[in-house]
Order: structure tokens, then C-alpha cells, then sequence
């Protein structure tokens, strides 16, 4: 009997808990991409404002006519000395030595060069995808290099020199993807701009990168840049793309008007720019976030990029289009290395489709997208799973008992096969997690060897995937993703076991913007929970100043380390020692069989007054992993005589501003009501000292404190903040990394009380 209850209710358990969150009309309307297109039919002319055939048959003659092929086969075989280049420059102009290592020898190759040999094999298959008026269209691989050069072309027409910029403050799109492309084909310098960056930020890039040509996709946009103007003596044109702008002005065109002039200028010009390239010059620039200082503008050479999109990604098992299309959601900002990388060059290099999102994604319309376009590979930044994990979470605890047991067993059942099964990830440790819906610790069984009890277990773990978990990840937009990848920033290890229990290994990744994307990364055979992966193969890594434990700085060499800082030679000469190697600040360990776990940062790390050198990162981590109505977690005790710490609790966003608000989340809700509580907002804690959940989270301390290695680590004093941490707020950046320098000005009150009576 209780197995045919089981059965019975299996079947509506995820249809009711989380297909009302589809579309109306239900999951029937919607309208899938086909993954198989090799034959693809002509862009419809709203994809862009221009067809970029006027319906003409794309053939390989008409191709090659707008490229020498033979040219190319030369410049793809020829083999490049840069043995007198330095191994750094900090000019836009300049080249460098490039890095090749035995382990790796690939010949060097420019981004048009990849494009061409993606575009041999790939040119009928879709290349990128993006909905207008509720339609998927599809642009082919053959359509988006035509469109990249007739875009190269008007960017020539514009005025764009050799080793200026383009810079492109817009959403994900079509246009986005051409500008890029067509930048470097043009000679020019790609530099994206967060869209969240306030017009001063856009006057310090595009100055500091020399912008010939600013591409903005709203009307908002263009406001920022029409401000700043006369403050840009390299600006030549603005191009708009989304929006076009509300009224006619000079050196403001549209995407349609600057490909039209492109159809002004030869072939022959666009032609000989390109074989002027070579793959030790820049062609990228990425501005660092600024969590420590000014933006700094890394340099990245088209070998960087060609290298990276090459070897990062099959390390990352991405497979090549020949083999099965890899379909990608582009949502996350592609000024960002992680992005970029993974959007926009790796598409290219092995013919994946590129589905573009919403301009809202993060708002609560990219699970739609995701259900539409089912992703075979997909990458998030960490607040991006955690915000689907509490939504899972808010939901399941809101089912009823059957519902709720059912998921809560399929989750337990799976991730004990995942974290125990001998066969399925190279290495394993028996870690202590919290039960995905209470505040309850459950231990997992230490790691052994098979059992009689395997098949079962096996069996169990089958049963729930097909009952339960099956429907939870094809609701979610995950049923073909086998590639879940995790980067720009750390992940906790509730939120990586979380995804375990649904049988959704989030695979970590290490990198910067300064290793053109990771030098580390995890895949299905290459996968330790924890753990940033293992080196891709031609990245070379060293721990210096190791302490006794084995952490020591991290320091890597290899093709994918950038050229420099722009115009920054301290800044270049502080990063990249005299034999090549970065030093990349991070701290981390080896394990035996070389798979990285990251610790902390240098100048994160906190020297109390006593002298003891604190790596705030795994303090932090611990004390959310006991309380999980911790958002945000921030050690002080930089020369101070203890350490502190504040605290952010769980809340809602705002869904059209994403800013946080006064409402705890349903976990955050679930935690004080067992705690004795019925508080349902932030301010109702604090504001009257809320004593039962004050209580609990001083005895969640406590347990991290008996813990800690020495007293020293121990925290003494905290405080709740009124509100949870944001890029509005200024407390993260635009990847959302914690900027801890703007945390301590911002609360410096709140901190200097801890210490008051010290002083006293």
C-alpha cells in the first residue's frame, strides 16, 4: 500500500509544485528550437534591421569570394616569431612573447582564422538564436560571419584606427555578438561595459581604452554616453541596437546604418586589415570590477583567446558541433571573462548555438528562457544557483506532507549515491549536510567500497531520479544539461550539495580576467566536490610561500596569461614576475592528485593585532553553512584585538529592480519559526532584537567558534544589518564579488562599536 502511494502521487508531485510557474497556456505553447538544424533557412529581416543576404543562397563560392582562402591556409600554417617580444606590454599597439609549452604546442592563430575553420564546418548550422515578438529566429554560422564583416566594415567607415576600442554597453543579443566579432576583424580592441555602470565608470573606460565607437542598446544607454561626450576626445560615433534613439542626431546611427555603410567600402579593405593580424596583439580588453582600487584594462591577445576557447573548454568536456551541438543560454554580462569566454569565443570555435535571454533574465524570466531552449551546457555565477536553490526550497516547503517527504527522500537518496558511489567521481569525502527544507544536520555515510547493499542503493537512487528529480530538472529548464558549470565567485557547500541532491553536479571552475577565462576547471571525469578542478593541460601552476598546511599563493604560466595592464606598467609589473609567471593574489592548495581548492585571497587575509594571519573566506562559509538565514557573511579584525562579523539575513528581491527588500525569504521564515519566532521581515529582528532568533544565531557561532583552530579565530561580536548586501547597495560588484573595502566604509559605525569598550 504505501507503494502505490508512492507511485500514485509521484506523477503530480512536480507538476503541481513547479509547472505553475510556466508560461500561461502551459507547457504545450511553448515553441522548442530545433537542435538539428544543419539546414537552416534564411534570417528573417527583424533578427537584425538589415537581412544580411537579401534571401541570396550563402554558398562556399560566395564566401570564399569575400576571403582569399588561400591567404589563409598560409597564415594558419605559418609559424610566428615573437622570440624577441617581451613577455608584457602595457601598450594597446604592442606584442608580446607568447607562452608555448611542450605540454600544449598548438601554432598560434588569430580569431578570424578559428572563425574561418568553424565556419568550414559549421556554416549551415544555427549559430545564435534570440526571440522578437515571442519568435525564436536563428542566424546560421555562415549569415554571422557575413554579418560580423559587413559590421567590420562600417566600423572602418566610422573611423575605428588600429588598437583603439570599441566599446559595448548593451544586453546579450545578436548585436552584441557582431559588434564583438566585427571589432576584431576591423583591427579594433573589443571592450564591454557592465550596463549597470553609472556614466562616470563609462567615461573612465572608454577614455583609458580610447573608443573610437561606443555601441549602446537603449535609449537609457545612449543618455549616459551623450553626457560624457565632450569628455571622450577619441569618440567618434555611438551605434544603437535595441532602441533606436528618439531623435536624429549627429554621429548617432543604428546597427542597420552602420552595416549599410559597410556595403560602401571593398572587400579587399576589410581583407587586408586581416592579414595584417597577428595572434600576439591584443584584441580584448576586460576591465576588472574595481573591488580594490581603479578598473585595471587586461589585455588579452587574439592567441588568448583562440587558446583559451580551444583547450579551457575541452577540459570542460564541451563538445565539439560534429559531435553533438552544444546549445548555451547567454545571459550573464559579457564584459566579464567568464561570459565572453564561455558565450561568445567557445561558441565559435566548436559551432554552438548561442540562444540569447531576456533582458530581464535575472528578474525571473530566465527560467522560461531555459525551459524553451533546454541547454545542453549551462554556466551560472554562484548567486544565480543559490537563488534557484531557495526557490526550490520556498516552493517544496510550501507543498504539502507527501509532496514535501517525497522530494526530501528523492534528494537524500541521490546525494548519498553521489557523494558515496565508488565508480561515480574521482575521489570522495563523507560531508555534513543540512537537510534541503530544516535547519536539521543529517551526516553522510563515510566513503567505502562496494557493498551487497550497492544494487539497492543503486536501484533507490534510480527510482527517485525517474519519480521524483527527472520532473524537478526538466521544470527547471535542465533535462538535456549535462554541463552545469559554476564560476566568478565562490560557492558554498550548501548550495553545491544542494544541487547534488538533484543530481546536478555544479562543476567548479578557478580564473581570472588576467587567464583569459580557467586554467582550472571540473568536469564529469574530473570532478572533486570542493574543489576548482584540475589544470588545464598547457597551464602550468605553482603554490609559493607555502605555510604548513600546503596553502600558498597561487601563480600560474601558460598561452592563456594576459599581455597587461593598459597604460598600468606598476600594476603590470606587480602581477607578472621576470620568468612570465602571474601572481595571481588567490591562495589555495594541491591536493595529491592536483585538483585545486581555493582559500582565500592575500589582500584578503586579516592580521589581527596580535599578529595572527586570518583567511576570512572559510569562517565566513562556515558560519552561513550553520545558519541558513545568512545571506552574507563579512570577518573583521584587521588589527584589532578579536574578530567580528556582520551579518545579512535571507530576503526577498524586488522583481522588477532586484533590489533586496524588508521580506525574509521562506527559509529564512522556516528557520524562525523553529527557533520559536514568528517574525516574518528583517526590520522586526532587528528592530527589536528579535531574542529567540538572536539567540540561535549566537549559538550557530558558537559551534563555528569550538570549531576554529585556535581562539584567536574565534568570532566575539557580530551584528544583522538592515539589509542584505547588492550591486545598488555597493557592497557587490558587478560579478557580485563581496567588496569588502566599501563593506567596512559603508558600516563603519556599526564595526567601531564592537571595539569601543576596548578603548576604554
Amino acid at each position: 500500500m504505501p507503494e502505490m502511494l508512492l507511485l500514485r502521487s509521484a506523477g503530480s508531485v512536480l507538476r503541481t509544485v513547479f509547472l505553475s510557474r510556466l508560461p500561461p497556456g502551459g507547457p504545450g505553447c511553448v515553441r522548442k528550437l530545433s537542435l538539428n538544424m544543419q539546414y537552416q533557412q534564411e534570417v528573417r529581416p527583424s533578427v537584425t534591421n538589415s537581412s544580411p543576404s537579401d534571401g541570396q543562397t550563402l554558398s562556399k563560392e560566395s564566401l570564399g569570394h569575400a576571403l582569399p582562402l588561400s591567404s589563409l591556409e598560409k597564415a594558419r600554417g605559418a609559424q610566428l616569431d615573437c622570440s624577441e617580444e617581451p613577455l608584457w606590454t602595457t601598450r594597446a599597439d604592442g606584442r608580446v612573447h607568447l607562452r608555448v609549452h611542450p605540454t600544449c604546442p598548438q601554432p598560434p592563430y588569430t580569431v578570424h582564422q578559428m572563425f574561418h575553420e568553424a565556419l568550414d564546418k559549421y556554416r549551415d548550422l544555427s549559430a545564435l538564436g534570440c526571440k522578437r515578438q515571442g519568435v525564436w529566429e536563428h542566424i546560421s554560422y555562415s549569415q554571422y560571419y557575413l554579418l560580423a564583416r559587413r559590421t567590420a566594415k562600417g566600423f572602418l567607415k566610422l573611423g575605428l584606427e588600429r588598437a583603439h576600442s570599441v566599446a559595448i554597453l548593451g544586453f546579450n543579443s545578436p548585436e552584441w555578438f557582431f559588434s564583438a566579432v566585427g571589432t576584431v576583424f576591423a583591427g579594433g580592441i573589443v571592450t564591454g561595459i557592465y550596463t549597470t555602470s553609472s556614466s562616470e565608470a563609462c567615461q573612465y573606460i572608454a577614455h583609458d581604452s580610447r573608443a573610437n565607437i561606443i555601441v549602446v542598446d537603449t535609449q537609457k544607454q545612449l543618455e549616459k554616453i551623450l553626457k560624457i561626450w565632450k569628455n571622450l576626445p577619441h569618440l567618434k560615433a555611438v551605434v544603437t541596437y535595441r532602441e533606436a534613439p528618439a531623435r536624429k542626431m549627429a554621429r548617432v546611427y543604428t546597427m542597420d546604418e552602420v552595416m549599410g555603410l559597410g556595403d560602401e567600402l571593398p572587400e579587399e579593405t576589410l581583407d587586408a586589415v586581416i592579414s595584417a593580424q597577428q595572434p600576439n596583439q591584443c584584441c580584448v580588453l576586460i576591465y576588472t570590477s574595481g573591488t580594490t582600487g581603479s578598473p585595471k584594462g587586461v589585455m588579452l591577445s587574439q592567441d588568448n583567446i583562440t587558446w583559451t576557447a580551444r583547450h579551457c573548454s575541452q577540459a570542460g568536456g564541451i563538445q565539439a558541433a560534429e559531435v553533438q551541438q552544444e546549445v548555451v543560454v547567454s545571459y550573464l554580462p559579457l564584459s566579464h571573462i567568464a561570459a565572453q569566454i564561455y558565450d561568445l569565443w567557445t561558441g565559435i570555435q566548436w559551432g554552438a548555438h548561442i540562444c540569447f535571454a531576456e533582458p530581464d533574465a535575472l528578474q525571473g524570466s530566465l527560467v522560461n528562457t531555459l525551459r524553451e531552449v533546454e541547454p545542453t551546457s549551462h554556466l551560472g555565477v554562484p548567486w544565480v544557483w543559490e537563488k534557484i536553490m531557495e526557490r526550490i526550497q520556498e516552493v517544496g516547503a510550501g507543498s504539502g506532507f507527501i509532496r514535501r517527504k517525497m522530494l526530501l527522500w528523492a534528494m537524500s537518496v541521490t546525494l548519498e549515491q553521489n557523494v558515496t558511489c565508488p565508480s561515480r567521481w574521482p575521489g570522495r569525502r563523507a560531508p555534513t549536510q543540512y537537510s534541503p527544507f530544516s535547519c536539521e544536520r543529517v551526516v553522510l555515510p563515510a566513503d567505502r567500497s562496494p557493498s551487497p547493499t550497492s544494487d539497492l542503493k543503486s536501484f533507490k537512487a534510480r527510482l527517485a531520479d525517474f519519480l521524483v528529480l527527472a520532473k524537478v530538472r526538466r521544470a527547471l529548464g535542465f533535462a538535456r544539461c549535462r554541463k552545469n558549470f559554476c564560476g566568478a565567485a565562490p560557492l558554498t557547500t550548501e548550495t553545491q550539495q544542494f544541487f547534488l541532491g538533484l543530481d546536478i553536479p555544479l562543476y567548479g571552475g578557478y580564473g581570472l580576467s588576467e587567464t583569459s577565462g580557467p586554467p582550472f576547471v571540473s568536469s564529469l571525469s574530473n570532478y572533486r566536490p570542493g574543489s576548482s578542478g584540475k589544470a588545464v593541460p598547457g597551464c602550468l601552476v605553482k603554490l609559493v610561500n607555502k605555510d604548513a598546511e600546503g596553502v600558498g599563493e597561487i601563480c600560474l604560466w601558460g598561452r592563456n596569461i594576459f599581455m597587461g595592464y593598459l597604460n598600468m606598467e606598476d600594476k603590470t609589473t606587480e602581477a607578472i614576475d621576470a620568468e612570465g609567471w602571474l601572481h595571481t593574489g588567490d591562495t589555495g592548495r594541491l591536493d595529491e592528485d592536483g585538483f585545486l581548492f581555493i582559500t582565500g585571497r592575500l589582500k584578503e587575509i586579516i592580521i589581527t593585532a596580535g599578529g595572527e594571519n586570518v583567511p576570512p573566506v572559510p569562517i565566513e562559509d562556515a558560519v552561513k553553512m550553520e545558519l541558513p538565514i545568512v545571506s552574507n557573511a563579512m570577518l573583521i579584525g584587521d588589527q584589532r584585538k578579536f574578530l567580528s562579523m556582520l551579518l545579512t539575513l535571507k530576503c526577498t528581491l524586488d522583481p522588477d529592480t532586484c533590489h533586496p527588500t524588508d521580506h525574509l525569504t521562506e527559509q529564512a521564515v522556516e528557520f524562525c519559526r523553529r527557533v520559536g519566532s514568528s517574525t516574518t521581515t528583517v526590520s522586526e529582528i532587528v528592530g527589536r532584537r528579535d531574542e529567540a532568533v538572536y539567540r540561535a544565531i549566537q549559538e550557530g557561532i558558537q559551534r563555528v567558534n569550538r570549531k576554529a583552530a585556535a581562539q584567536p579565530y574565534h568570532i566575539q561580536k557580530w551584528a544583522i544589518l538592515q539589509k542584505d548586501f547588492s550591486v545598488a547597495g555597493g557592497e557587490l560588484g558587478p560579478t557580485l564579488k563581496l567588496r569588502r573595502f566599501t563593506v567596512l566604509d559603508k558600516y563603519k559605525d556599526v564595526i567601531d562599536s564592537f571595539y569601543q569598550e576596548q578603548k576604554k
